[in-house]
C-alpha cells in the first residue's frame, strides 16, 4: 500500500477534483483490491491498482450525478480545495499559479471521464501506454487516441487563458 498510495492518490484527486473525496475513493480502492486480490493475473500490480482506483472513480462520479451534494468542509465556497501559498513566492506568482492550476483542473473536469482517465494516468502518473491499456482493460489503440483527444481539448481550453501560462507559452498563434 505504501508504494503505491501516491499514485492511487493522484489519480483519485484528479479525476475527482477534491481532496476529501480521493482519500475516500483511495480507501475504497484498496479495499477493493485486498478483496479481489485473488483476482490479479499476474502482470503490473500498478497497472491492475490504478485501473481498480479508475474504476472507483467512475462510480463515484456516476454516484455524483445521480445525487448531487455540496461538502460542509468546503472552505472557499466553489469546490476548490483550499490552497495556502508557497512561503516563498510573492503574492502575484501564487495568485498565478493557483488560477492556473484551477484552470488546469477544470479543463481536466471538461474532458470525458475515458480522455480524463487516460491523460492522467499517462500524463500526470506516468504510465506508459500499455500499461493504461492494462490498467482500463482498453487496446493500445483507443488509448492513444483518447489521449490525443484530451490533450488537444486540454490546450484549446488553456490557451483561453494563456495570460496564466508561463512565458514561453504565451505565443500567440
Amino acid at each position: 500500500m505504501e508504494t503505491h498510495q501516491d499514485a492511487v492518490y493522484g489519480l483519485c484527486l484528479r479525476m475527482l477534483a477534491s481532496s476529501h473525496a480521493a482519500e475516500d475513493v483511495t480507501q475504497d480502492a484498496f479495499l477493493a483490491a485486498y478483496r479481489r486480490i485473488d483476482s490479479y493475473r499476474g502482470g503490473v500490480f500498478r497497472a491492475w491498482l490504478l485501473r481498480i482506483a479508475a474504476n472507483a472513480c467512475t462510480d463515484e462520479l456516476r454516484r455524483r450525478q445521480r445525487r448531487p451534494q455540496v461538502s460542509l468542509d468546503d472552505v472557499t465556497g466553489d469546490g476548490s480545495p483550499l490552497d495556502l501559498p508557497d512561503e516563498s513566492e510573492s503574492p502575484e506568482e501564487s495568485l498565478l499559479r493557483t488560477e492556473l492550476s484551477r484552470h488546469i483542473q477544470a479543463g481536466l473536469m471538461a474532458l470525458s471521464p475515458d480522455q480524463r482517465a487516460v491523460v492522467v494516468l499517462c500524463d500526470v502518473q506516468g504510465l506508459s501506454y500499455e500499461e493504461v491499456s492494462e490498467a482500463l482493460h482498453i487496446s493500445l489503440g483507443t488509448v492513444k487516441s483518447r489521449l490525443s483527444r484530451g490533450r488537444a481539448r486540454l490546450r484549446e481550453l488553456l490557451l483561453r487563458r494563456r495570460e496564466l501560462l508561463p512565458h514561453p507559452f504565451r505565443h500567440t498563434v
